[in-house]
C-alpha cells in the first residue's frame, strides 16, 4: 500500500508520497510553488535538495507559468495593451513565471496498492500587475514504484483571454555528470543574447545521443517529439510530454553533479516572439502531463 503524509518543517509545509517499503519516495514543498524537492526510486536519489543552492536562486523543480525562462525587460504587449512584469532576474528580465513561490493547497489525495496521488491547487483571484488575469492551476502528482506522473490543469477564471506557456524545472542528480548522456531529437536551437533572451533561431539537426562531458550547458532546443532520455551510471529516466509542441531547456550549474532537464511548451521571451505561445479563453482549461519513468542501470 502506498502512503501519503503531510508535515511542517521550519514553518514550511510538505507532502510526502511513498510506497510501503519506502523504496519509492517523493517530497513536495507546498509553499514553494508545489515543487518536487525530492524523488527516489529503488532507493536511488534522482532529485535532491543541494547544499548552497537555494530554491529562490535555483527554481529547482518549479512549475513555470504563465511563462518559462525570460521575458526581455519584463515587457510585452497583448491585444494592443502593454504590460510590465516584475524584473526578478538581476533587474534585467522577468524570470520563470508567477507561481514558483506561491502556496498551494491540498484538494484531495488517493492511496492505492500500486500508487498514490495528491492534487494541489493555487487560485489567483487578484491578478499580478504585469499579468492581471484570474486563473487557477492544479497539479496532481502520482507516484508508483518506478514512475512519477505530473498532471497540470490551468483554468482561465477571468472575463478576458490571456497568453501563456508552461514548463517544469527539475534538476536531476547523477553520480558522475561527465559520464552521463542524454538522448533527444531536435531540428532547431535557440541562440541567446548576453542576457539569455532569445536572439535567433538556428538550424540544429540532432537525433539520439547527446554527450554532456565537459559542456557548460544553458541551451534550448526545438524537439521533434515529446521524449527525452537521461542516462547515468546508476539509472536511466525517460521523460515524456503530452504537449503537441515541445521545447527542451538544458542547464548544468558549475561544479555540481546535477542537470536541469526542463520540458517546456514555449521558449524564452515567448510573450514577444510568440514561439509556443498559446491563448486561453475565459472559462477554458488547458491540460498537460509530464511522465518520468525510472530504470536502474546494470
Amino acid at each position: 500500500m502506498f502512503e501519503i503524509a503531510e508535515h511542517t518543517d521550519n514553518g514550511m509545509r510538505f507532502i510526502v508520497l511513498q510506497n510501503e517499503a519506502k523504496t519509492a519516495f517523493a517530497k513536495i514543498s507546498l509553499d514553494e510553488g508545489a515543487s518536487l524537492c525530492e524523488l527516489s526510486f529503488n532507493n536511488i536519489e534522482i532529485i535532491k535538495k543541494q547544499p548552497n543552492f537555494d530554491y529562490k536562486d535555483s527554481y529547482a523543480s518549479s512549475i513555470l507559468f504563465p511563462f518559462a525562462s525570460r521575458i526581455a525587460n519584463g515587457e510585452y504587449s497583448f491585444k494592443g495593451e502593454k504590460f510590465q512584469l516584475d524584473k526578478n532576474d538581476d533587474d534585467k528580465n522577468a524570470l520563470h513565471g508567477l507561481v514558483y513561490n506561491k502556496s498551494f493547497e491540498v484538494l484531495n489525495s488517493k492511496q492505492k496498492t500500486n500508487n498514490c496521488s495528491v492534487s494541489l491547487m493555487y487560485d489567483e483571484e487578484r491578478g499580478n500587475k504585469g499579468f492581471p488575469f484570474k486563473y487557477s492551476i492544479s497539479l496532481t502528482y502520482t507516484l508508483s514504484n518506478d514512475e512519477l506522473l505530473l498532471d497540470i490543469t490551468v483554468k482561465n477564471k477571468d472575463q478576458t483571454s490571456f497568453p501563456f506557456i508552461i514548463g517544469w524545472h527539475p534538476y536531476f542528480l547523477t553520480s558522475n555528470i561527465f559520464e552521463s548522456t542524454l538522448s533527444f531529437n531536435c531540428d532547431k536551437k535557440v541562440e541567446f543574447n548576453k542576457n539569455l533572451v532569445t536572439k535567433n533561431i538556428i538550424d540544429y539537426n540532432h537525433n539520439g545521443e547527446f554527450k554532456i562531458k565537459n559542456k557548460q550547458l544553458d541551451d534550448c532546443f526545438f524537439l521533434k517529439d515529446g521524449v527525452v532520455e537521461f542516462f547515468t551510471p546508476d539509472y536511466t529516466i525517460n521523460i515524456k510530454s503530452s504537449a503537441k509542441d515541445n521545447f527542451l531547456q538544458l542547464y548544468t550549474p558549475p561544479n555540481r553533479s546535477i542537470i536541469a532537464i526542463e520540458p517546456m511548451t514555449g521558449i524564452s521571451n515567448s510573450f514577444n516572439n510568440d514561439i509556443g505561445l498559446q491563448v486561453l479563453k475565459p472559462n477554458e482549461t488547458y491540460e498537460i502531463y509530464w511522465k518520468v519513468n525510472f530504470n536502474q542501470s546494470n
